[in-house]
């Protein structure tokens, strides 16, 4: 099951990145992380940047509402979606996945 926390500003989902994988996208969940591809390589940033993008588009939000909180040069992040609910954010992805 994925791993979403909710919290004042909004919900923390756990995310593990695959960089340099085609094609990109949600890929399923593994040990309570969403699994999402991007085509972008881990270098300055451009993975992260990358997979804020997807998962905005993913979950309809502008980009702006989506902020990486821990993880930043590792596999496994933490994002926070600013004004969802934990419920709302599940329920996106799953369909996705």
């Amino acid at each position: 099951m994925l791993r979403v926390d909710e919290v004042a500003d909004g919900t923390v989902l756990a995310v593990r990145v695959q960089p340099r994988a085609a094609p990109a996208g949600p890929a399923g969940v593994r040990d309570g992380c969403l699994v999402v591809k991007v085509t972008a390589a881990p270098v300055d940033g451009a993975a992260n940047q990358a997979l804020l993008k997807l998962l905005a588009k993913a979950l309809g939000r502008p980009p702006r509402d989506l902020q990486l909180v821990a993880g930043e040069h590792r596999r496994e992040k933490r994002v926070l979606v600013r004004g969802a609910t934990a419920d709302e954010v599940r329920r996106r992805l799953e369909e996705l996945c």
